[in-house]
């Protein structure tokens, strides 16, 4: 994955330093949210994204407005990434807290830059490669005036793109885009200390120069879009013709509704941020009732205001789509940090039987395809459609292919065609379809929508064999979208000892993991579950090929042992072989933290993980 010698890279003098081909590398910014570590992280993700590599990010950040320590790591190279790395190759270390606190996830043999002016590392310390840089003086240096060290991120920018021979012109540009619609002397100044870091001298980064490999150009390749989970979200729903919307703010879900906010107009249509949470609903609710399919979206706490009236939109069989980008529970609990909590909530989460559908997209591309999918589904079966994200996919930028928009793109436009005399809104022996008003009824009778029971006109009742028939009804409704899904595949062995089961965010470490366990002669495989509710068919077939089932989520065990999807694919598989592996830290799964888990819970004593034993840096083992 690495060369092993040090070569010097084309076109450098004999007297420079060396540089190294990489394969991929992981890069860990640390310090506080106010130092704009994440829009370095971006910087890097995005040029990785332009310059046809994989990319994906991960991030933390405090939940105090005043703000506090945080990081931003960033994967990025050629080759699948599919996960942000579980320990950094470079740790940037802006303050001695950050240095504290992460160098216990800087691999034996990775490189420490930090901010001489602030931190002084261990001496004693032989394993890493330490690189001193006085990042804050040298900023105010370069920028002066009343800057001061305000650009120290863009600094390091440039001193990490000097580090890896990152491409500059591709990284000024981003530059200028990011600051463009700012005063110019941000923009000057933040070039100035870009230039400034990339001018630091190579001599001071002796054995610490190296170089990404570059994959070879396919003619052929689509462009590659570079984003995060929430926008590739909002721009699933725009291609899926979804024109309107409302929603109330709530971290991590508020950049999908200011991105509606600002680009639905764009389109004819528009975005309310309502008072509160069930205000929001209810419009969104409204706009579906006049022929327009319209989203929501919360996080936790604000799906649990929304309940009453989903349960209404269940009730009524009103097409909606209901966005819940999860977040650490219960109450406000951890806002900026990831959970699968959420699951039960998003199946059951009204009174009486209000069966909806929920799916969870696995990767930030599937978050813009999940998004398409979501659409399809609540305007075919008039229904609720619940997409189930999470706080990691929310703000993970990675790259995939541009998406091919003239065919996916979708021109909704309210039905307000004349209806036969014979129309029935709710029929018994068929599927429900709305008429708009504004829609001719041939029979001069007008339906009812209500959140009441009522009979296939809309017209309240409480007929206990018509409920009982309506309730039927809209149960078998949600069985016949299962018939629709594909039964997903499995990857690695297709039988074998033991089957890793994982639904959203935990898709990249999974997969990642399976290789590891198979290196120690275990039959591993990995089966994603992205429809939630109802479940695709089929799945007890897969389930009787191996002798144990584990499935890998963001949330409590619960009093019997399980998590919330283990629960379910417990009661509805009844196989004893399906058990849980669970956590609730607030962080993302690590690779090796999976294979230890698996490897405990499976009661192996010794496990050859094919972990690496050194940096990426310093050796070609990169599992």
């Amino acid at each position: 994955m690495v060369s092993l010698n040090s070569s010097e890279t084309p076109g450098d003098k004999p007297s420079q330093p060396a540089s190294r081909i990489l394969n991929d590398v992981v890069i860990r910014l640390a310090g506080n949210s106010q130092d704009g570590i994440q829009a370095v992280g971006g910087f890097l993700a995005r040029l990785a994204g332009r310059s046809a590599q994989e990319v994906m990010t991960y991030m933390t950040i405090p939940s105090t407005i005043s703000g506090g320590p945080s990081i931003f790591q960033v994967r990025m190279g050629t080759g699948d990434i599919l996960s942000a790395g579980d320990r950094a190759d470079v740790l940037v270390a802006f303050y001695q807290h950050s240095y504290e606190s992460h160098r216990a996830a800087l691999r034996p043999g990775g490189v420490l830059l930090y901010d001489s002016d602030h931190v002084q590392p261990n001496p004693e310390d032989k394993e890493i490669t330490a690189v001193g840089v006085p990042m804050t003086s040298a900023t105010v240096e370069a920028v002066g005036g009343s800057g001061k060290e305000k650009g120290k991120n863009i600094y390091v920018l440039g001193l990490i793109a000097r580090m890896f021979d990152l491409n500059v012109p591709k990284l000024t540009q981003l530059i200028k885009e990011r600051f463009g619609g700012k005063n110019e002397d941000i923009v000057r100044n933040a070039l100035l200390a870009f230039d400034a870091g990339h001018a630091y001298p190579a001599e001071n980064l002796h054995h610490c120069l190296y170089r990404l490999d570059q994959p070879a150009p396919d003619p052929s390749a689509r462009p590659q879009v570079t984003t995060d989970g929430n926008t590739a979200i909002t721009y699933g729903l725009i291609t899926a013709g979804v024109r309107h919307g409302a929603g109330y703010p709530i971290t991590p879900w508020s950049s999908i509704m200011e991105t509606l906010r600002t680009e639905l107009p764009k389109y004819g249509g528009i975005f309310v941020q309502c008072e509160d949470e069930i205000a929001a609903i209810s419009t969104a609710l409204g706009f579906s009732y006049g022929g327009n399919l319209a989203i929501t979206g919360s996080s936790g706490p604000g799906l649990s205001l929304k309940a009453e009236a989903l349960g209404w939109a269940v009730m009524a069989e009103i097409p909606l789509v209901v966005v819940n980008v999860q977040r650490g529970g219960p109450s406000t609990g951890l806002p900026t940090n990831i959970e699968q909590s959420d699951l039960m909530q998003a199946i059951y989460g009204s009174h009486g039987d209000a069966p909806r559908v929920v799916l969870a997209p696995q990767t930030v591309e599937d978050c813009f395809y999940t998004a398409i999918e979501a659409a399809r589904l609540a305007r075919e079966f008039s229904t609720p459609v619940i997409i189930l994200t999470d706080q990691a996919l929310a703000t993970r930028i990675e790259a995939f292919d541009e998406p091919d928009l003239p065919k996916l793109m979708i021109e909704a436009k309210p039905d307000l065609s004349p209806r036969p005399a014979t129309f029935k809104p709710y029929p018994l022996d068929g599927q429900t379809r709305h008429a708009p008003p504004g829609a001719v009824m041939g029979s001069g009778k007008y339906p009812t929508v209500t959140g009441l029971e009522h009979d296939e006109m809309g017209h309240p009742t409480a007929n206990p064999a018509l409920h009982t028939q309506m309730t039927a009804k809209r149960r078998e409704k949600i069985k016949a979208v299962a018939a629709t899904f594909t039964v997903p595949e499995v990857f690695g062995d297709p039988s074998g000892d033991v089957l890793l089961i994982g639904w959203g965010c935990t898709y990249g470490p999974i997969h990642e993991s399976v290789a590891r366990l198979q290196a120690s002669g275990l039959k591993v495989g990995h089966l994603h579950i992205r429809h939630i509710n109802p479940l695709v068919p089929g799945l007890e077939t897969i389930f009787a090929r191996y002798k144990h089932i584990r499935v890998i989520e963001i949330n409590d065990e619960g009093l019997y042992g399980y998590g919330q999807l283990t629960t379910l694919l417990r009661a509805r598989f009844c196989n004893p072989a399906i058990a849980s592996i669970t956590k609730t830290d607030g962080l993302t799964f690590r690779v090796s933290e999976i294979v230890e888990l698996v490897a405990k819970n499976l009661g192996l004593t010794a496990i050859k993980t094919g972990a690496r034993k050194q940096s990426v840096l310093a050796g070609p083992d990169h599992a």
